[in-house]
């Protein structure tokens, strides 16, 4: 019985992604554990492995078709013994074998936007079509959840990547849960622009014809705009900018380096390790979150998730747009361990090889733009992130000290809050924290 190879999902909120490359062709025999093809999303690339054991009977999405929806058939496999031609007739007709494609690394699938039932909202720029319902839940939670009446969007998901499933709502339902919005009247709210944008047209009318060329939007961009938007869009910002000196981080830093025990390549003698400063202010960010827990948080409309350990996301320029590898329980790390762990990352996240699992979640983010001789600046929060931490260049400045001008080397720095989740105050403490680890450095190695 021929097998259907479908589209996997990478990702929890992957959507569609491009078929890049097949490393197979028609009539190639294929066993469990072979890569079979590449897909491309807007922050990776990855290799996808065949489960089952056959032959490749047809290719059904060509190589380079971009937009391609989870779930969808990419291809068709004939069992062993099948006969290939007969197994390539039936494309399409076999019922899909779950998981039949599959990313090792991956997390659970993403629901299809149809098992979703989310409402779709119309792209102003270019007509395509998008859920305006993030909420993840289990086909059969949200069944139950419709015919109840129960707002979904009120219930913690204990599934999964924080999936909603049956035990989650039938919790709420006996707990006396408000019922949810009439059907019309929500879909009519979530359609309703906001501010509509110029659109393409009334763009291109104020330019001369001929002036310009038009390069279509790549998966990344678009994602990018996406999330800015709702990012602006849903989360208060509150800003908090300071001043921290950083001589004395300098010389330590120098003083490290320095004392970095040699290691033999096949280039020749190195340094084990080469910190930067910004190795520096991770581990300041995560230590000053460990100081400060209750800005350690994640806001959701039923609960402050309030985490654990310090996550720390680190922006990084890449072809086309960025991305923010995250440094797990950075407070945790040395020094050097962190530096490592940083030259990897981003050395993958140029080439758009990192796994979802090292670029999705975290619970803060740095983004630092100081090596561009930017002297402040105020980033973007990267939901649910609560905070992020805008870094400056640190330069000679002048500074009264104990009544006398003296020239000392300074960075500014900007916190963006979720004014939701972190107030003005608790915002202060945790940039005090951070300002008092970079000025006092010797705690970033005790």
């Amino acid at each position: 019985m021929p097998i259907n190879i479908t589209m996997p999902a990478l990702s929890p909120t992957m959507e569609e992604g491009n078929l890049s490359k097949w490393l197979v062709n028609e009539g190639d025999k294929v066993a469990p554990g072979d890569v079979i093809a590449e897909i491309e999303t807007d922050k990776a690339t990855m290799e996808v492995e065949a489960v089952d054991e056959g032959t490749i009977a047809k290719i059904v999405v060509p190589a380079g078709t971009e937009g391609v929806k989870v779930n969808a058939l990419i291809a068709v496999l004939a069992e062993d013994g099948e006969d290939v031609q007969t197994a390539a007739a039936a494309a399409g007709s076999a019922p899909v074998a779950g998981g039949t494609a599959k990313i090792e690394a991956a997390p659970a699938p993403v629901e299809t936007p149809k098992a979703q039932a989310s409402v779709l909202v119309p792209s102003a720029s270019d007509g395509e079509k998008r859920p305006a319902d993030r909420i993840f839940a289990t086909p059969l939670a949200r069944r139950i959840a419709r015919e109840a009446g129960v707002d979904l969007s009120a219930i913690s998901g204990s599934g999964p990547q924080g999936r909603v499933v049956k035990a989650d709502v039938e919790a709420a339902i006996a707990g006396g849960l408000k019922v949810a919005a009439p059907v019309a009247e929500a879909s009519a709210q979530a359609t309703k622009p906001a501010v509509a944008p110029m659109s393409d047209d009334a763009v291109l009318k104020l330019f001369e014809e001929g002036s310009y060329e038009l390069i279509p939007h790549d998966t990344m961009r678009r994602t990018i705009a996406r999330r800015l938007v709702e990012a602006k869009s849903t989360v208060p910002h509150f800003y908090l900018t300071v001043d921290c000196e950083l001589d004395a981080l300098l010389a330590l830093r120098k003083q490290l380096n320095d004392a970095a025990p040699v290691k033999k390549t096949e280039e020749g003698d190195e340094p084990a390790y080469r910190l930067s400063v910004n190795d520096m202010i991770i581990k300041a960010l995560a230590l000053a979150l460990k100081e400060v827990p209750d800005a350690n948080v994640s806001w959701t409309e039923g609960a402050m998730v309030k985490h654990a350990y310090a996550d720390v996301g680190v922006a990084v320029s890449i072809p086309g747009g960025l991305i923010t590898p995250i440094v797990r329980k950075a407070e945790e790390k040395s020094l050097s361990m962190i530096s490592q762990e940083m030259k990897d990352l981003a050395g993958r996240a140029r080439n758009r090889k990192l796994k979802p699992e090292e670029y999705q979640g975290g619970t803060t983010a740095v983004s630092n733009l100081g090596m561009f001789g930017i002297k402040d600046f105020s980033a973007v929060i990267n939901p649910p992130h609560a905070t992020i931490l805008a870094i400056g260049a640190g330069e000679q400045r002048a500074v009264v000290k104990d009544g006398e001008v003296k020239i000392a080397t300074l960075m500014s720095v900007t916190l963006s809050t979720d004014h939701r989740a972190v107030d003005g105050a608790l915002g202060a403490e945790l940039i005090g924290a951070f300002k008092r680890l970079i000025e006092n450095p010797i705690a970033l190695v005790v």
